[in-house]
Order: C-alpha cells, then sequence, then structure tokens
C-alpha cells in the first residue's frame, strides 16, 4: 500500500464529509424540508453504500468511484433548492467512501490502513458543521479542492485490484451470524452518538471530533500490534468504565475516543468474511450506521441519553463485537 495515496485518500475524506456538512445544514431553514433534506442525505450518503460497493466489487477501480465521489459533491453545490443538493452530495459522500474503502481494504490484510482513512471524517463533519452555522465558505473555496482531489485520486490513487465477485461468505452460512453481529454492534455505536447528550459536548465540539478521529485511528493501529479481539475487549471494557463518569469532559472524551476505536475493527471483520465483495461488507456496515441515526433523525428518544444508556449500549456491544471478530477460515 502507498503511503502516500492513502495520505490522499484520508485528505480526501475530511474535505468531502466538510464540503457534505457545510452545504447541507448550511441550508436547513427548520420545518418538514429540513428533516427531509436530513434524512435523504443520511439515507444516500449511508444505506446506498450497500448497492454502490456492489457495484465497485464488480467493475473495480476504486479509485474512479472515489473521485466519482469528489466529483458529485462538487456538483450538489451548483444545484437550486435543498433536497435535490441534499441528495446529489449524498451520493458523493456514498460513492467516495466506497471508493476509499475499498483502497484502504484491498492493499493491506491490516486495520491500521481502515483506521487512518476513516478517523479524518469526523474532523470534516464537525469543521463543516461549525462553518455552517457561521459564515461558511465561498462555493469556489469549496468546489475547487473537491475537483483537485477527485483528479489527484484519478492520477495517484490506484490500489491493488479487487478479488472476483464472489458473494458467499468465508465460512459458508457459519459467517452469518459473526456478521450480525457485526452489523448489531455498527448500529449500537451509531444510535450511542445520540446518546451523548453530556454537559460539556456543546462546548467542545473540535475536541469531541479530535476525540472520535483519534480513535478510529489507534483502534485500527493498535489491532495490528494487539490483534482485533484483544483490542475490542480493552477499548469496550475502558468504554464502559469512562462513560460512567461521562458527566465531567475528561472520561466522557476518553469513552467516545476508546468506543471509536471499534470502528476499523468492524470494517475488517466484515471485510475478512467478504473477501469477494468487499466493498458490499463496507456498505454492509454503513447501512447500519444510518439504521442508527434513523429514530434520532424522526425526533424519538427510544432511550434516555446520558452516562449509563451509553455505557449499556458500550457493554452490550463487547460480546457481540468478540463474536464477530472469532476466528474463521477467511483472511481479509
Amino acid at each position: 500500500m502507498k503511503l502516500c495515496a492513502l495520505h490522499l485518500y484520508a485528505a480526501a475524506h475530511l474535505w468531502v464529509d466538510l464540503a457534505c456538512a457545510l452545504l447541507v445544514l448550511g441550508r436547513l431553514e427548520g420545518g418538514g424540508d429540513a428533516v427531509t433534506a436530513l434524512l435523504l442525505y443520511n439515507c444516500f450518503a449511508f444505506a446506498v453504500q450497500m448497492p454502490v460497493g456492489l457495484m465497485a466489487d464488480a467493475l473495480g477501480g476504486g479509485e474512479r468511484f472515489a473521485a466519482l465521489g469528489c466529483g458529485l459533491t462538487a456538483l450538489a453545490w451548483g444545484l437550486p433548492g435543498l433536497l435535490p443538493a441534499a441528495v446529489c452530495a449524498g451520493l458523493g459522500n456514498a460513492f467516495f467512501h466506497v471508493g476509499g474503502g475499498l483502497y484502504a481494504l484491498n492493499g493491506s490484510g491490516n486495520c491500521g490502513p481502515l483506521g487512518l482513512f476513516v478517523a479524518p471524517g469526523a474532523l470534516g463533519v464537525a469543521l463543516g458543521t461549525l462553518l455552517a452555522s457561521g459564515d461558511g465558505l465561498p462555493v469556489l473555496a469549496v468546489v475547487l479542492p473537491l475537483l483537485g482531489l477527485g483528479a489527484a485520486l484519478l492520477r495517484w490513487g490506484g490500489g491493488a485490484p479487487n478479488a472476483p465477485l464472489d458473494l458467499t461468505p468465508e465460512g459458508g452460512t457459519e459467517a452469518l451470524l459473526p456478521l450480525l453481529c457485526l452489523f448489531t454492534v455498527v448500529v449500537l455505536r451509531s444510535f450511542a452518538g445520540t446518546l451523548f447528550a453530556f454537559p460539556w459536548k456543546g462546548k467542545l465540539p473540535l475536541v469531541l471530533a479530535c476525540a472520535m478521529a483519534g480513535g478510529k485511528a489507534a483502534g485500527g493501529l493498535l489491532a495490528d500490534r494487539l490483534g482485533p479481539r484483544r483490542t475490542a475487549a480493552l477499548s469496550l471494557g475502558l468504554a464502559t468504565a469512562c462513560f460512567l463518569m461521562a458527566g465531567r469532559a475528561g472520561p466522557g472524551l476518553a469513552a467516545v475516543c476508546l468506543f471509536n476505536m471499534t470502528m476499523p475493527l468492524t470494517l475488517w471483520g466484515a471485510a475478512r468474511r467478504l473477501t469477494g465483495a468487499r466493498g458490499l461488507a463496507f456498505g454492509l456496515l454503513t447501512f447500519a450506521l444510518f439504521l442508527g441515526v434513523v429514530p434520532s433523525l424522526l425526533g424519538y428518544d427510544p432511550l434516555p441519553g446520558g452516562p449509563v444508556s451509553a455505557a449499556l449500549a458500550a457493554l452490550v456491544s463487547l460480546p457481540l463485537l468478540l463474536l464477530g471478530l472469532r476466528r474463521g477460515k477467511g483472511r481479509c
């Protein structure tokens, strides 16, 4: 795996997520359109990654999908109306993530590259959200870097080719339970993000984003040192304890960091089971992310936000993740 190309994908991830958050949130004006726009954006950005991932598995060329994602995100900035822009930005996000995810998954059997690729997204969303509440950025200041990054990905973003398309999980039907466990862990992690109703949360948005990004990067790198299952046990065990003290910023930020360490582990685990359809594996778990935020987007609060609920989500995730990462016949 070319380290410079991985850095390029990581930088593009930050900018694509910043551009999408700034565009969609900057145009929200309340009312029904705001809810519809957020639902449409999240649906196309996350749920649609499943069919896009399957398409990438069949056609190959993850760098082309990532570059197309940059282009669609840039196009969204030129569309009139909130809803068309939200749909186009969501599609751009989906194509980019699938392309970048395939690069990280195909280029190495390790978790580290996955963590380094996914980590900057949290920073991009946080920066885009902050800019949307202020004066924002000129259109060209957002669009030109998107187009430049897309061109750079086409030139330097090529990686290892896809394996031949094969939808049969490694291990046959025995792999379905681990895949279901990984899917459930991601739903819980996404849902738990809506439970982070801590008093310090609104005062430290960038620090919170850094904790999320740092956790994702550290999770992948630590898994390459200790192994995914040991990393899962360590991160979720400590996260459960820290969440119980999350009324204070220090333990709360530590809990968020530790909980997000599971993200590259779940992606690695799913790709290890679907070695012939890694794009689909990536999209399967982003669909789980979408399901986790749907209740919040629709205004439902099935559980009270706070330390106990977040700790419970981390605790329940631990046995599920360990089962999902159990050793099987396939290798990522």
